[in-house]
């Protein structure tokens, strides 16, 4: 597990009560696959790797451990209080629900329905789960506007549409409070935010955050209400105030940085995986993947 400084720069904002740094760089693992879906869960990071098609875990100390095997490409993960998983499976369209023992089981068939390719997942904690999609492909031609939807699926495995014509819906987070979705509108280099109805309905999209020409993927809550938001082609990840100003800033120099998880003992952990590849590399599933941990500091 290698150890060395970050590049991180960090800013104070009027009012503020606090500034926040991030901490020295530890890596967990390394030469993986292209991860996505990292999330802090039983005391570990879990996460989803695209080329072995595996759902893993690393602890703290860097021990891996392999949970789930999902054919059809896992790639969103939310945890659930009793301690299953739920998994999007992003080419045969299905969210599945894995249990402590390691056992898959289909919870909805969103590919029945909708012509794409599943992406992020967030659940609420009535377990309706939130699902960004990817669009389906054929025919787009470089320089095309890419637009589609996040799909709720509902307690009993129903399943509709809650928002649409977005702009490639990517990674999202759900408020402590429960009112408010955010999400990461990639080709629209924003996040947004919805309020949720009781029904777990969204309203009309607002801009949280714009993000000045950068694509944002996967993205995390942190406990102050700012937002942790990975840049894969810019090879950066940010923590962003909803009016858009920065308050600190990591690069990770010659990979992506793909997504993002706040947890660890104290819940003061930044996790990011990371990836060594091009958007050709990805497409042959070519490039190697890391589990990257910050130390969140706040003074």
């Amino acid at each position: 597990m290698a150890i060395k400084p970050s590049s991180a720069t960090s800013t104070q904002l009027p009012g503020a009560t606090d500034e926040i740094r991030v901490g020295a760089e530890r890596i967990l693992a390394d030469g993986l696959g292209f991860l996505e879906g990292p999330r802090w869960h039983r005391g570990e990071l879990w996460f989803s790797d695209f080329y072995s098609r595996r759902v893993s875990s690393v602890n703290l100390a860097g021990v891996l451990t392999t949970r789930y095997y999902v054919p059809g490409q896992p790639s969103g993960l939310a945890p659930l209080p009793n301690g299953d998983v739920l998994i999007a499976s992003a080419h045969n369209g299905r969210l599945l629900r894995g249990s402590a023992e390691g056992a898959l089981q289909t919870v909805a068939d969103i590919g029945a329905s909708f012509r794409g390719a599943l992406n992020d997942l967030v659940a609420d904690t009535h377990g309706r789960a939130y699902v960004s999609t990817l669009p389906d492909l054929t025919g787009v031609r470089p320089g095309d506007v890419l637009r589609c939807p996040i799909i709720l699926v509902d307690e009993h495995g129903e399943t509709r549409v809650v928002a649409d014509d977005l702009r490639v819906p990517n990674g999202m987070v759900i408020t402590a409070d429960g009112r408010t979705l955010i999400a990461a509108e990639t080709q629209g280099c924003r996040l947004v935010k919805f309020d949720v109805a009781p029904d777990g309905s969204l309203g009309a999209p607002e801009v949280f955050a714009e993000l000045g020409g950068r694509k944002p993927d996967g993205i995390a809550l942190d406990p102050g209400g700012a937002v942790w938001v990975c840049c894969p082609f810019t090879s950066e990840f940010l923590l962003i105030a909803e009016d858009g100003a920065i308050l600190a800033s990591t690069s990770t120099p010659g990979s992506w940085a793909v997504a993002c998880a706040v947890g660890g003992e104290r819940g003061d952990t930044l996790f990011v995986v990371t990836a060594k590849v091009t958007v050709e590399d990805l497409h042959a599933g070519r490039g190697t993947g890391a589990v990257r941990a910050y130390r969140i500091e706040r003074q």
